[in-house]
């Protein structure tokens, strides 16, 4: 499977190739990219000077300083990395919602805003890596590096598929499901769970993560049209409850949505992470190139 099976239009890669992710603090990677890094490299960023020592590159002898001084120094260069990028998307039941109606399903959505990022970050020499999670790490890809590469990180989203369970403090917090290098760490969630979020994410942020967390709703979560008398099924666990369905009861749960996604945009404020609310009605183009952009995570 490829872009078009995700329902990403060509013309929209095209775009995102000359845009890359923008990284608040300087990185620390492992191969050589075009990010600058805490390193002394082969840069054109000139860093510093120290005196010469036998065995150094002799093109890097800083001749007008010998002329001043008549000490012989070296200059040193930043060296530039790549940034490793973590996608984590969400595969738990509720993500499937709503089931009949695939242009606004939040695992699509997600699928589709998670290839995108990806695909900005090969296109700019970066690493990406991506996970599904439910309660535990049901599928990884490992490191890509590339645009070449983008065909095996959309192959691997397009599979993902909503199962049972989820508890994404089970999933994330254990040693082998946190990347090992410091990065950049995507989340794609609806964050629909009772416990363990403020946990998974603070747990991210001591692994040397500069967290992005994205939460997907819809727009019949966000902003219901429903009346009369109901039987409302919880898509975790198949449970139901008759409810009567009043306009008082509608305000008190939009008022309940607003509090929740308010109080999680706080809680990532407060520790430097990054929140963007994502309505699966907003076409995906707009929210990578808008969305993203306002919220600097694009440059």
């Amino acid at each position: 499977m490829s872009a078009p099976n995700l329902g990403l239009d060509p013309k929209l890669l095209l775009r995102l190739e000359q845009m890359s992710l923008a990284a608040k603090r300087r990185i620390r990677g492992t191969m050589q990219g075009k990010r600058g890094s805490k390193q002394l490299g082969a840069s054109l960023e000139f860093a510093d000077y120290r005196m010469y020592a036998p065995g150094d590159d002799i093109r890097r002898f800083d001749w007008g300083a010998y002329a001043r001084t008549g000490k012989p120094f070296i200059k040193q260069f930043m060296d530039e990395q790549e940034l490793q990028v973590n996608l984590y998307i969400d595969v738990s039941r509720s993500m499937g919602f709503p089931k009949d109606d695939a242009a606004r399903n939040k695992l699509l959505y997600a699928q589709q805003l998670a290839a995108c990022v990806g695909f900005i970050a090969l296109s700019g020499y970066d690493r990406v890596s991506a996970r599904l999670f439910s309660d535990r790490v049901e599928r990884e890809l490992p490191m890509l590096r590339g645009k070449g590469s983008a065909h095996r990180l959309f192959q691997f989203l397009s599979e993902a598929e909503a199962v049972s369970g989820g508890d994404i403090a089970d999933a994330v917090m254990k040693s082998g499901a946190i990347p090992r290098q410091p990065g950049m760490t995507w989340i794609f969630s609806d964050f629909l769970y009772e416990t363990g979020i403020e946990e998974t994410l603070s747990f991210l942020l001591a692994a040397r993560q500069e967290v992005v967390v994205v939460q997907v709703l819809s727009e019949e979560e966000v902003r219901p049209v429903l009346s009369g008398d109901l039987r409302l099924i919880d898509s975790e666990f198949g449970t139901g409850k008759e409810v009567a369905v009043t306009g008082r009861v509608i305000e008190a749960y939009r008022s309940a949505v607003r509090q929740y996604t308010q109080s999680l945009r706080r809680f990532c404020h407060e520790r430097g992470m990054i929140y963007l609310l994502a309505t699966t009605d907003v076409p995906v183009a707009d929210t990578v190139q808008r969305s993203l952009r306002v919220n600097g995570l694009l440059l």
